[in-house]
């Protein structure tokens, strides 16, 4: 018999009510199979099979769209319990497959290394660096310094979100003091890497969102979470 993932809180996030009106799984179920989706180089064939020998039938496209209507909601609550991040902010992007094509994968961390947040765009332009600058900032507050690379469009970016501002934002370019978020990226990349690519920008947008809530709570990023619970209960928590 399938051992299960320890009972989510009795009242539940918004929004996900309405999501579990059309899965008719419990709820328990699908929150392991998403978190072990998230978290592990697993692929979803690997979890339909993992799922059968415990007992459950459950096809791997299945899986999938659980995740793909559970992970929206999750990050939602995640981001309402998200902890304050620092004021000097590295920000950089990855490359992510989505159709066979490369799109650009926004990140940021604090001088931490917590995560501030991130962006899947599909250009890396001026308009797409400036978009992600002003929802860190929304999310974040405003920054004291920000560290970029020599890209022109993030340095443009910047130059745009600060004009007028009576404290400019100081930014400073310099690929050595980037190396914190180009490692974090590593996180990301390994798991992504198992995906084999992303057939839609929506689905990889929502996958990538739960991948670095899962990489967030790893990191204690979670505010309220109680003292020696595991990443898998703070996961649970947000439903």
């Amino acid at each position: 018999m399938m051992k299960k993932a320890p009972t989510p809180r009795t009242a539940l996030a918004p929004g996900l009510a309405k999501v579990l009106k059309r899965l008719h799984y419990p709820l328990d179920v699908m929150l392991m199979c998403v978190r072990w989706y998230v978290a592990y180089g697993l692929s979803l064939r690997n979890l339909e099979e993992m799922m059968t020998e415990r007992g459950i039938d459950v096809d791997h496209s299945t899986v999938h769209r659980w995740a793909i209507k559970l992970l929206s909601v999750l990050e939602k609550a995640f981001r309402r319990r998200k902890r304050a991040v620092g004021r000097s902010w590295r920000v950089d992007e990855t490359y992510i497959k989505v159709q066979g094509q490369w799109k650009y994968f926004y990140r940021a961390v604090d001088k931490a290394g917590d995560t501030l947040d991130f962006l899947l765009r599909a250009h890396r332009d001026k308009a797409a660096a400036k978009r992600y600058l002003e929802k860190s900032i929304e999310w974040n507050g405003e920054p004291e310094v920000v560290t970029i690379d020599k890209i022109g469009a993030n340095l443009a970016a910047l130059e745009a979100i600060h004009a007028g501002r009576e404290t400019p934002i100081r930014i400073r370019q310099s690929k050595y003091l980037n190396n914190i978020v180009e490692q974090d990226h590593r996180a990301i990349k390994r798991r992504t890497r198992q995906m084999l690519g992303f057939k839609k920008f929506r689905c990889a947008r929502v996958l990538l969102g739960g991948i670095e809530v899962m990489h967030m709570i790893v990191k204690r990023q979670l505010n309220d979470c109680s003292v020696g619970q595991t990443p898998a209960q703070q996961f649970y928590s947000l439903a």
